[in-house]
């Protein structure tokens, strides 16, 4: 998969201001970016589908209800399948971050579907493949120790090329063997007809706009219908 140059200068340049986090969706925000309410209402009894990602799901720069996983929402309403989304990204997050976290967030939702976007952010930071490996992992064994297990969904990303080709080569390698090592279907990276395109990018190269994260769910959604259905 190739990767624009430029896409991946801005990737360098926006690492460090993400970590300071940015507009996005809190831990526990649902894809309308409102958390989970006290009071039982119908949407609150739907089962939810809990998405832990980086800023790339939060929906850095934009309203929340605007980033993939409220599109993948509106999509699952059409669609009449009765599931509530749960966005639970947070920018700067690396594979780490999401591991500390996910026993909270996921005995908090109780997810019938787990979506894991996670890595970016390791290699914006050159951090050992075999590392962010064994933290998919251990995130989605803990998604397993809920009793129902929640069926289990991971999506491909891409590390910068300045890296160099064995690393390249070494990260891509994670997502297919971590997915059937847990039994996850994979996702190819969603961002690929958005990534690199200035129009379908805020000014920072890497965060896309509302039709960017509009093509990014159109492109996940082909994978997860059918874990949906």
């Amino acid at each position: 998969m190739v990767i624009h140059a430029k896409y991946c200068l801005c990737l360098l340049i926006v690492s460090l201001a993400a970590c300071g986090g940015g507009t996005g969706g809190s831990p526990a925000a649902d894809a309308q970016g409102a958390s989970a309410p006290a009071a039982a209402s119908p949407a609150a009894s739907r089962p939810v589908i809990l998405v832990i990602g980086t800023s790339l799901t939060a929906g850095y720069g934009l309203d929340p209800a605007q980033a993939w996983p409220a599109v993948i929402q509106r999509k699952v309403d059409s669609a009449g399948l009765g599931y509530r989304v749960v966005n639970a990204g947070v920018s700067g997050e690396t594979s780490a971050g999401a591991l500390r976290r996910a026993d909270w967030v996921l005995q908090r939702e109780r997810p019938a579907v787990l979506i894991l976007e996670t890595g970016g952010n390791d290699g914006l930071r050159g951090q050992d493949p075999d590392t962010l490996r064994g933290n998919i992992l251990a995130i989605f064994e803990r998604a397993r120790r809920l009793e129902p297990a929640p069926r289990l969904v991971l999506m491909q990303m891409e590390a910068p090329p300045n890296l160099g080709d064995d690393y390249t080569r070494r990260f891509r390698a994670v997502y297919p063997a971590a997915a059937a090592a847990a039994g996850a279907t994979l996702v190819p990276f969603f961002l690929v007809d958005v990534a690199g395109i200035d129009t379908l990018n805020l000014p920072d190269g890497i965060h896309p706009t509302p039709r960017g994260h509009e093509l990014a769910a159109a492109a996940a959604w082909r994978y997860l219908e059918p874990v949906l259905r």
